[in-house]
């Protein structure tokens, strides 16, 4: 586990000391500072990610120390319970450290190197792992029988340890149904099919399925579990993912449509599957009563159609 400590990486001053414990490569401005995005670029006025060594000036740069989430936990804005949801890691997932202190890691999440902070004493070494959950909620039974007491539950894409025997996967802490695991390099074929086992879910902002889930994590659990890696926020999504439609093409299954902060998955030409805090809920609706919301506060209520395939 990281110690209560100002970091728990090896810090390297600009000048490219190492702490007061002698030299070390010296970092050098390619040129000038460029314009990074803080949300997937970890830096702060008084530390940096040392891979940003040479694209910006920090006054001390940190090697990342490789953590894993033990349960599912929020990431935030600030070091603090009540500070915004950024994102949230799941149960397995790596989280890579920068600094440690009042109880807070701050650093990036392994999936999509998005920054935030997250509580330390939910971090821990990371482990090999060889399942994922591939269902919505996947129960862990004390014994190798659905008679046994259920003693946790774990989200869908939550990565876990151990052995199948029988009908069970044994984690050492519980068990696992095999029917709710999968082998983690077993793809889904369909993201829509992914993103309906989400319907009914609750929305939670920065959520990304464990108790909830928000618009542009559901669009990132639907194309990752068919192995298309996806960015974490919706102007992400619509600046990298897919080919833009044009006005005349009809919309199909799969496309993805952008809203002002908004988007979703086309269940078929007229109808969306999103995350949405109108009806605070995963749910499948018209793609026209949406515009019609939104009509009245955006001049353009679809920013973009995008298509997955070329």
């Amino acid at each position: 586990m990281p110690s209560e400590s100002p970091s728990i990486s090896r810090r390297f001053a600009a000048d490219g000391t190492a702490g007061g414990r002698g030299p070390a490569t010296a970092f050098h401005l390619d040129g000038p500072t460029r314009r990074l995005d803080p949300r997937v670029n970890a830096f702060r006025p008084d530390i940096a990610d040392v891979a940003l060594a040479g694209a910006l000036f920090a006054p001390h740069y940190a090697t990342p120390m490789a953590l894993m989430a033990a349960s599912a936990t929020m990431m935030r804005k600030a070091a603090g319970a009540d500070a915004e949801a950024v994102s949230q890691l799941l149960p397995g997932e790596g989280f890579a450290a920068l600094d440690v202190a009042g109880g807070w890691a701050w650093g990036f999440s392994l999936h999509d190197h998005y920054v935030g902070y997250v509580p330390a004493a939910l971090l821990g070494a990371p482990s090999e792992r060889s399942h994922k959950v591939s269902v919505r909620e996947a129960l862990v039974f004390a014994g190798p029988s659905i008679k046994t007491p259920a003693i946790a539950t774990l989200p869908f894409g939550a990565r876990v340890a151990g052995t199948l025997s029988g009908t069970f996967l044994d984690t050492g802490a519980g068990f696992i149904h095999r029917r709710h695991v999968a082998p983690l390099d077993a793809l889904s074929g369909d993201p829509v099919t992914v993103a309906e086992s989400f319907l009914g879910m609750p929305y939670l902002w920065g959520g990304r399925g464990a108790d909830g889930i928000d618009c542009s994590g559901l669009v990132q659990a639907a194309l990752g579990a068919c192995g298309i890696s996806a960015p974490r926020d919706t102007d992400m999504q619509r600046e990298m993912l897919g080919t833009a439609l044009p006005e005349e093409a009809r919309l199909r299954r799969g496309d993805i449509v952008n809203f002002p902060g908004h988007v979703g998955l086309m269940v078929d030409e007229n109808n969306l599957l999103h995350a949405n805090a109108h009806w605070m809920g995963v749910v499948i609706e018209p793609l026209a009563d949406v515009v019609a919301r939104l009509e009245h506060s955006h001049d353009r209520p679809i920013l973009s159609r995008r298509r997955m395939e070329a």
